[in-house]
């Protein structure tokens, strides 16, 4: 007889100042500041419809749904074990009638899914699509860190998953910017990037990058977001506020 996989063991931590309560795995992938900020860098209007690919546990769809409380939200995750999970974070912060999770893969695309189009399409993409490029991720932070597709599978099902006017949010390496304006810039414009800095002095790490499908206005670098200071506080007050819930990206 097959034995059955035990289910992953889970924590529980609170997020936005503790109005979100978000399980995800104890191992692996757990969901931190950089979820933070894509949540904090979508800006809807009421009734507007959201899609995060490779929603994980949850934890920015749970975010967004907790700042925007007119907004419907769909999440794509691969991982039938986090899909659980975010299916059961959604019930357990009340959003259940507002967030709906699709099990299914990038790779398959947009179409596959046969959903019309979307308002906002958000996603922070695995870090990484060349195996030799790093040590070999643990098994629980694979799918996060590997996209194994490359980004423009990432890219391309973003690109889909929103109508004409349709925002465009991703959170990623900075060293792949020129990856992602070259991806994106094929069927959308209007970029607005924002540097995230570990500490003033320092070279960002990461860039979120806002684009508009088929925009045309110039493209925009914005003052860079700094995430620690010397003062010996965890974060500076702007990202404080961020992670806390009281402030939003202004693009």
């Amino acid at each position: 007889m097959d034995s059955v996989p035990a289910a992953p063991e889970v924590v529980e931590n609170a997020l936005l100042g503790g109005r979100v309560r978000l399980r995800q795995p104890a191992r692996g992938y757990r969901a931190g500041m950089d979820a933070a900020l894509l949540a904090a860098a979508v800006a809807p209007r009421p009734g507007e419809r959201l899609f995060e690919a490779g929603c994980g546990a949850g934890a920015v769809l749970m975010q967004i749904a907790a700042r925007h409380d007119a907004l419907s939200l769909t999440g794509l995750e691969r991982d039938s074990s986090s899909a659980a999970l975010a299916r059961e974070n959604a019930g357990l912060n009340g959003f259940g009638h507002r967030i709906t999770v699709i099990e299914g893969d990038v790779a398959a695309g947009f179409r596959s899914l046969r959903l019309p189009p979307f308002d906002w399409a958000v996603s922070n993409p695995p870090f990484f699509d060349d195996p030799g490029a790093l040590r070999a991720p643990a098994p629980g932070k694979q799918g996060a860190w590997m996209a194994e597709d490359g980004l423009a599978a990432w890219t391309g099902l973003l690109l889909k998953a929103v109508r004409e006017g349709g925002r465009i949010v991703i959170i990623h390496r900075a060293d792949r910017l020129a990856d992602l304006l070259a991806l994106l810039g094929d069927k959308a414009g209007s970029f607005a990037i924002r540097p995230i800095q570990p500490f003033a002095e320092e070279p960002a790490k990461r860039v979120l990058v806002r684009a508009i499908k088929t925009g045309k206005a110039p493209l925009r670098l914005l003052p860079p977001l700094v995430l620690h200071d010397r003062s010996g506080a965890k974060h500076t007050p702007e990202s404080e506020a961020l992670l806390r819930g009281e402030a939003a990206l202004d693009w």
